[in-house]
């Protein structure tokens, strides 16, 4: 991402992500209880049991995501190769396997009489969902917020969907195969597919047709910013859709999204500290230090929710699991934000 449009920061939208899902709940809900018909006339859009309506709406999410990754920056990996290092062994060798260690003993022990065995598995689900996946867009934003290194970020974020392409189903199929969770793999395999390598591919694509014809300048600054309405509108009509189909599910059991939070918001804080202080303990800049660690403590939710749906369907407790994700993302890595702020003077100039 450039540098100007790092400068946009935080914006309106994602600065009360927990705002709208809150009220995408209420709506959703709402709609599922009165309104049954439009969940049930949206169940029978599927395909190889992925929503047909729900798939296009994740294409609108990642697509521009994808469209922010110039792949080219991973030439230079080695510029900031111990940064690198922290953010790939973090993200993919700590990250899913703390994620379910701290799931399951939450789902498992602490919340067992609260939580039913069954629920229990599908959360468990959703959380390694969100564990395998470290974030890809809104990184940028942290980053610009901590004041991080804007070559070193993009370097990160195209090293790590690179890896997302080999490394995500074996580690979500082995978690959940430790965790007792039955996978169809056919269908794991084709969502990644569906949700990563096509609007990638796609990205990649499109990005190479305009640049060539109009500019890097004009990519940047004009035609990646023509999505984002899209992108806004594709997240609030899933979580409408999806809170449709989990409206008995809630409403039977509300305490149950505080509960599926607690070790989501654990979760990210541990990888967080684990990223940053491993960059302390090495003498890394805090333009290094501080994106090092808040890409693992963020989630590609975008893809947690889209994978869970393909395997467990709209109205599973992996799915719900996976949008608590979301609703906690933005106040806790806020939180953050300012605490590597205020740790700066620890750290190396730059």
């Amino acid at each position: 991402m450039n540098k100007q449009n790092q400068n946009n920061g935080i914006g309106f939208f994602e600065k009360y992500l927990s705002l709208w899902v809150a009220l995408c709940i209420i709506a959703g809900i709402s709609i599922g209880y009165f309104i049954p018909e439009f969940p049930a006339t949206l169940g029978k859009w599927e395909y190889a049991n992925v929503s047909i309506p729900i798939a296009v709406l994740i294409w609108l999410m990642i697509y521009p995501m994808m469209l922010k990754v110039d792949f080219k920056s991973v030439l230079n990996v080695g510029r900031r190769p111990k940064g690198i290092l922290i953010t790939s062994v973090t993200n993919w060798l700590i990250k899913p396997f703390s994620m379910f260690g701290i799931a399951w003993f939450f789902f498992f022990v602490v919340f067992k009489n609260f939580i039913p065995s069954g629920l229990a598995d599908q959360y468990l689900a959703g959380a390694v969902l969100l564990g395998a996946a470290p974030c890809t867009a809104m990184v940028f934003v942290w980053s610009y917020l901590t004041r991080g290194d804007a070559a070193y970020t993009l370097v990160q974020v195209a090293v790590n969907d690179l890896i997302i392409l080999v490394a995500f189903v074996p580690i979500v199929g082995f978690l959940l195969g430790i965790g007792g969770v039955a996978i169809p793999w056919e269908t794991l395999m084709f969502s990644v597919v569906l949700f990563v390598v096509i609007p990638l591919v796609a990205a990649v694509i499109t990005r190479i047709i305009v640049v060539k014809r109009n500019g890097i300048e004009f990519f940047n600054n004009v035609f990646v910013g023509k999505f984002g309405p899209f992108t806004t509108m594709g997240l609030l009509l899933t979580l409408i859709i999806l809170f449709a189909f989990q409206g008995d599910t809630i409403l039977a059991n509300p305490l149950h999204i505080a509960l599926i939070a607690v070790p989501l918001v654990l979760q990210t804080v541990l990888v967080f500290f684990v990223a940053y202080g491993w960059a302390y303990a090495w003498k890394l800049p805090h333009s290094v230090a501080a994106p090092a660690g808040m890409i693992g403590a963020s989630n590609f939710f975008e893809l947690a929710v889209a994978v869970a749906i393909s395997l467990f369907g709209l109205q599973s407790g992996a799915a719900l699991a996976t949008v608590v994700g979301v609703l906690v993302e933005v106040p806790v890595m806020l939180t953050l934000v300012r605490i590597a702020n205020r740790t700066r003077d620890c750290f190396p100039e730059s």
